[in-house]
């Protein structure tokens, strides 16, 4: 074998048992983290969770509960691919449910939602969970960084009215910054969508009513 073999092949082992090493310690870490950050991200989504049901007693496991909502349900909640019911429970009657929405029609794209609707229908909390809108113009919609969001706090399909369920801009009942309207008129949208499938599909969401 010619010298400039024996260097190309010396070259060839040593990038494959780099290339095992690092895979080994990859591998290796994932498998001793892999339980621990699932763990981490069950917690987050909990404390997110709890954010929309605020005030509401409940005493089962909101993610050991969590079903699959039925397609028609899952299209008007703007999830064509599948939605998920969190039903917050106390001695087995459902008070109230947290449901994944997303406005399909932000400024920069689909902005996710997490809606807390209680039995009776009224919208408990609302928190963006993700979007693409323009920094410091339409990212107020998040309660990270403005109140924007509390204001669907107690609104229900009779309150607003149905023709106030838009953006002050348009005639509506809802709030929104000037030059900056089309992210609050994609939310507000969504969320009377939300409500009135949680009106249609009440029985299947919340159970029988409480006697």
């Amino acid at each position: 074998m010619s010298t400039a073999a024996r260097s190309s092949l010396r070259g060839a082992l040593t990038l494959l048992v780099f290339a095992v090493v690092c895979t080994a310690l990859m591998s290796g870490t994932w498998l001793l983290t892999r339980d621990r950050v699932a763990a981490n991200e069950a917690e987050v989504h909990v404390a997110r969770l709890a954010e929309v049901l605020p005030g509401v007693r409940y005493d089962n496991d909101l993610l050991r509960d969590a079903a699959a909502t039925p397609p028609q349900l899952a299209m008007a909640l703007g999830q064509p691919h599948g939605a998920t019911v969190y039903r917050a429970q106390r001695e087995d009657v459902v008070q109230a449910v947290a449901l994944e929405v997303t406005a399909p029609d932000g400024y920069a794209g689909p902005i996710r939602l997490l809606l807390g609707i209680g039995r009776d229908g009224r919208v408990l909390a609302l928190r963006v969970v993700d979007h693409k809108e323009t920094p410091g113009l339409g990212d107020y919609i998040d309660a990270a960084k403005s109140d924007w969001a509390r204001q669907f706090a107690g609104a229900s399909l009779g309150q607003p009215t149905e023709a106030a369920w838009a953006v002050q801009r348009d005639g509506g009942a809802f709030d929104a910054v000037a030059g900056a309207t089309v992210t609050p008129r994609a939310v507000v949208k969504a969320v009377k969508r939300a409500l009135q499938a949680v009106e249609a599909h009440h029985a299947w969401l919340f159970g029988k009513e409480q006697g």
